[in-house]
């Protein structure tokens, strides 16, 4: 028998679920809908699908059954995040409602005209996204170049086969021993010496 399941999210502690309930309640007493089971999740939504039990929510719905959300932001991190999941229900004919948007994709008929233009819709705003994610990322970088800034990660800034030998190299400094004479006893250049000792030791 098909079921209604009810997808509730918040970020942190100080949010609560009362005002997403109330949203999803209000809306199903006016549509006589009823709710067969709730998933309550507190997670940030830059965490991963499995953390915010999307997956499990996924696998838990079949053909013919009915996800509620008080919102789109709900379900995902990012617009194309959000409607692959929201193709992948419809490719399950399973029924998706957001309440705040408006949006029904029915799962009964797939060749539904106002289900299909939402899809595209959707698809073209995750497509949109990408693209300014895009500009935006090559004009950032064109004003970084554009302002003498060195792109990439900085010299020195990785991992050195002198970590770990700090104490060893404080105190050779200690008795005096020429920073030349300490990279010759561990093995290194001059410059990695000199940069390890500006970087951790000053």
């Amino acid at each position: 028998m098909p079921k209604t399941i009810a997808y509730v999210r918040v970020s942190t502690d100080e949010q609560d679920y009362r005002n997403q309930k109330f949203e999803l309640l209000n809306y199903c007493d006016k549509s006589g809908i009823k709710i067969d089971k709730w998933l309550e999740v507190e997670m940030s939504s830059r965490r991963s699908a499995k953390d915010r039990r999307i997956d499990e929510l996924v696998s838990n719905l079949k053909s013919n059954d009915r996800l509620l959300v008080s919102e789109l932001s709900r379900l995902g991190r990012s617009t194309g995040e959000v409607i692959q999941l929201i193709k992948t229900l419809t490719d399950r004919k399973i029924e998706f409602i957001a309440v705040k948007q408006g949006v029904q994709i029915n799962s009964q008929n797939n060749k539904d005209m106002t289900s299909k233009v939402m899809v595209t819709i959707f698809s073209l705003l995750a497509e949109l996204e990408r693209d300014l994610i895009s500009e935006r990322t090559k004009m950032g970088l064109a004003r970084a170049r554009a302002s003498g800034k060195k792109l990439g990660r900085p010299k020195g800034f990785g991992k050195s086969k002198l970590d770990g030998k700090e104490d060893v190299i404080k105190g050779f400094l200690k008795k005096g021993v020429t920073r030349a004479n300490i990279a010759k006893i561990l093995d290194v250049s001059w410059g990695t010496m000199d940069n390890f000792i500006k970087r951790k030791l000053n």
